[in-house]
């Protein structure tokens, strides 16, 4: 065993969270170590152009996102079934590598709204305690819009976040989305500019009596430097960025936005290819004294520290504690325990709307945040009251650029290869518009994480079980939303269209892609009863532990988390510099 020299400070998982904690910690004087499962990354040479376009390497063979033969999980729908490992990245891609999702994410960059982290107190107010399912676990966050809002303020101004605001500071100042809660502060940068698609989907929207709205984007309109001092350039809707570094640094990322003012702090140090096993404990349990990680030469290192930061990728928190036997894993017969409980997906369904040759789309033009939505039928901005659902979801034209191999929308009818799918291919290409609706997924009693009593990965631990299934509840929720978003794009006029949603009693399948927004597992909520973490994400047996990163939802949001969890993440960070280190110890008395 390697020991390395004691820091105050070791962060596993260096994405979005784990560059936000770096930063702040080191400017509060704290050394810090951040250990990266993955290589070392950046926009040169990740990002360099023509390569960092090239759709087979990054979005078939996956060159930015988890290798599977190392390490995976084990699916199943049921508490029933045997879990087997998921082979092949499909359903969902977790990255892997310095800068996480955060490197191959899209842009979208959205808050949350008051009523989501106060969930299950907004249903019972509002319908009733029976109007919830005695199934759905969901639950409240333990914190306010009201609290987060400077620091989803704050992580826009690093982001370079595009869009416009409707309201700030009580003050209507522009026709941003209507539903959104008070802000502090307009967005740093004008919205991105509308392609075709979104206009007539905005229009389209507006006629049917919705309000549309520019989706806040983390892809840069126009240069911009952050309060950090890193730069960022206009983006060019080169249409590559879900799944790719962005050559032209117009898309934010921890390897734009926040690494360049952390190479020249001498309090931090940044290890790539650190996997690492294990947080290891004192004789009692109540404290953690650093971690063990395998380095790239496959030798056993203990890195020791007096605070230990958890933040890699939503399931792999909960993996990481699970697999050191930190917190109570949870038991879904009984309902006790909390660690893996309250696992979440996204609930996504579209509607492609087919023109006639003469209406030109062009879909291969777009960025990743860039489109038009309307948020009339998210969170508590619709009556649910008839409708016996909980949730909701935005509906988007969300045009982030159709790539050569993996773009290709056809109508129902079309032939499925040969000649006729070509001609198809061709005719139908450059005249569709894909509309989409990003629902919410409750929380479930028999959605959870486990470690699996099979299966191992290379460095010989338990894989991580995933047991998720789809709900009725879900799946009433997200038909009603597609029909809504059906009569929009009725609206736009097109020759044909095709819808795909969730059929009744359909079953979660591996093999289809809906988004990477996993979540929950390791909760936070105001008791240690059906929470892992408080409300400051720090963990209530092990005070000097925080756990950092969706895994914190209790349930999930219509919107994408990316935004959420870096507000989060500087949430904790100011709890950290500011109550934590003056008086080591909770910080919320159970």
């Amino acid at each position: 065993m390697i020991n390395e020299k004691h820091k105050d400070v070791v962060i596993v998982g260096f994405g979005w969270v784990g560059a936000i904690m770096a930063r702040e910690l080191t400017q509060a004087g704290l050394s810090v170590v951040a250990l990266e499962r993955g290589p070392m990354r950046d926009t040169w040479p990740d990002g360099a152009y023509p390569s960092s376009i090239d759709e087979l390497t990054h979005n078939s063979r996956h060159l930015l996102f988890q290798n599977l033969s190392k390490t995976t999980v084990t699916v199943r729908r049921t508490i029933d079934e045997t879990a087997l490992p998921y082979r092949q990245l499909a359903a969902f891609l977790p990255g892997t590598g310095v800068g996480g999702a955060g490197l191959h994410w899209s842009g979208c960059h959205w808050r949350v709204t008051p009523e989501d982290l106060k969930l299950r107190s907004y249903y019972e107010e509002r319908y009733g305690k029976n109007f919830i399912p005695k199934d759905m676990t969901i639950q409240d966050w333990g914190v306010t819009y009201e609290e987060l809002e400077p620091h989803f303020a704050f992580a826009e101004q690093v982001f370079g976040t595009s869009g416009q605001a409707y309201k700030v500071n009580g003050q209507i100042v522009g026709d941003g989305n209507p539903f959104d809660a008070d802000r502090s502060t307009a967005f740093p940068l004008p919205p991105m500019q509308n392609t075709y698609s979104a206009s007539l989907f905005g229009k389209a929207a507006a006629s049917c009596g919705y309000h549309p709205f520019s989706i806040p984007s983390a892809n840069a309109s126009q240069a911009y430097t952050n309060p950090y001092g890193c730069q960022m350039g206009a983006c060019t809707f080169c249409g590559f960025c879900s799944g790719y570094a962005c050559y032209n640094y117009s898309k934010a990322s921890p390897n734009v936005n926040i690494l360049p003012t952390l190479r020249f702090e001498p309090l931090f140090e940044l290890r790539a290819e650190c996997d690492v096993l294990r947080v290891e404990t004192d004789s009692a349990g109540t404290k953690a004294t650093g971690v063990v990680y395998l380095n790239s030469k496959q030798e056993e290192v203990r890195q020791t520290a007096d605070i230990v930061i958890v933040a890699t990728f939503a399931f792999n928190n909960a993996h990481l504690l699970l697999v050191s036997g930190i917190g109570d894993a949870y038991d879904p017969v009984t309902g006790q325990g909390t660690l893996g409980r309250n696992f979440v997906y996204q609930n996504e369904s579209g509607v492609t709307a087919f023109f006639d040759k003469n209406t030109y789309t062009d879909p291969f033009i777009g960025a990743g945040g860039n489109g038009v939505a309307i948020d009339d039928f998210n969170a508590g901005h619709f009556d649910h009251g008839p409708l016996g659902f909980v949730g909701g979801a935005p509906i988007w034209v969300n045009q982030a650029g159709s790539k050569p191999i993996t773009g290709m929308h056809l109508p129902e009818g079309s032939p499925k290869w040969g000649t006729g799918w070509k001609a198809a291919t061709k005719a139908g290409y450059r005249h569709n518009i894909a509309v989409h609706a990003h629902g919410t997924n409750m929380a479930y009693r028999d959605c959870y994480l486990s470690l699996d009593p099979t299966y191992k990965d290379y460095a010989g631990r338990p894989l991580l079980r995933m047991t998720f299934n789809w709900h009725e509840n879900d799946i009433r929720m997200i038909r009603y939303v597609t029909g809504k978003m059906e009569g929009i794009v009725k609206a736009m006029n097109p020759s044909s269209i095709t819808v795909e949603t969730k059929k009744p009693d359909e079953q979660f399948d591996v093999r289809s892609y809906q988004t990477t927004h996993l979540a929950g597992g390791v909760a936070m909520g105001t008791s240690p009863k059906d929470s892992v973490v408080n409300r400051y994400l720090q963990h209530w047996q092990v005070p000097n532990l925080f756990v950092i990163g969706s895994s914190a939802f209790p349930q999930g949001i219509g919107y994408n988390p990316t935004g959420v969890v870096a507000a989060l993440a500087y949430w904790s960070a100011k709890a950290i510099r500011e109550q934590y280190l003056k008086a080591p110890g909770p910080m919320v008395q159970a």
